[in-house]
């Protein structure tokens, strides 16, 4: 059995199943991780989502940032994108209320071993433990009968910073937010969300989350996605596997037993 991770899809549905061809993915005997985005911005987000649903027990997925957009929008809640989004298929669907609810019973952190999947990050307090701890609490919010609750109240950046004793949909908020949005954050873990270039354009004060001095999830392979401008990294404790392919650059999958990479062209695609 192999397992193979695969960065942020995003509705490129075509370089996906081009990219599994690529990694011969027998889905019999193998195993698929997608580190979230499945959906939005790209113009085959319903196929994706019917494709990987089908998959059923060969893929383990955690929500992105654009997955809980989608969410947030199908009960009537958020702001629909200024720029326009690509969600109106799934809206429309005969068996959309069958997708979205299989969405909300994904997880936001998976853990697996030495390896630990999540869509952005994690903050430099949490322990794996911790944050698959904390995960769980906002997953039993999206399972539970006050889903369209956290729904209302997950929209927004406040606060940036994670306590303790925070309580409620506060909580929730920062938890989601490190998780599906977390790109820069102080070393004590103040979070920015307006950044989203290059190493070198960090807002002053900021470091990129997983170069944080003394983070305490530093001794376990964290599998991200969600920051394109990053592209493909991959270090000894870090594979970051978003490599921009819905701006036409490239769909990765590492193999996770021995990091082959796999990639596919999105160009045409996306032309």
């Amino acid at each position: 059995m192999s397992i193979y991770a695969v960065g942020d899809i995003q509705g490129c549905y075509t370089p996906f199943r081009r990219l599994l061809d690529i990694c011969a993915f027998d889905p019999g005997k193998d195993r698929l991780w997608l580190v979230g985005d499945l959906v939005n911005r790209g113009p085959e987000s319903l196929e994706t989502l019917r494709f990987v649903r089908r998959l059923g027990n060969a893929v383990t997925l955690v929500l992105g940032n654009h997955d809980l957009y989608l969410l947030m929008v199908a009960e009537g809640f958020g702001k629909r994108a200024k720029n326009g989004d690509t969600l109106d298929d799934i809206l429309r669907a005969p068996d959309r209320d069958e997708l979205l609810h299989w969405l909300r019973q994904q997880p936001l952190c998976h853990v697996d071993g030495d390896f630990c999947m999540v869509h952005a990050g994690l903050l430099p307090q949490w322990t794996v433990a911790r944050a698959r701890s904390l995960a769980a609490e906002v997953e039993a919010a999206l399972k539970g009968s006050a889903y369209r609750r956290l729904m209302a109240n997950l929209w927004g950046s406040e606060p940036s910073f994670w306590r303790d004793d925070l309580v409620g949909w506060p909580r929730h908020r920062v938890i989601v937010n490190a998780m599906t949005r977390m790109r820069y954050c102080t070393s004590a873990g103040v979070m920015e969300f307006c950044a989203k270039g290059e190493l070198a354009d960090a807002p002053e004060g900021y470091l990129p989350w997983f170069q944080v001095p003394a983070r305490r999830s530093a001794g376990q392979v964290l599998v991200t996605g969600h920051w394109s401008a990053l592209g493909l990294k991959l270090e000894p404790k870090l594979l970051a596997l978003d490599s921009g392919c819905l701006w036409g650059r490239h769909l990765t999958a590492v193999r996770l037993e021995d990091r082959a990479v796999f990639q596919v062209d999105c160009l045409g695609d996306m032309a």
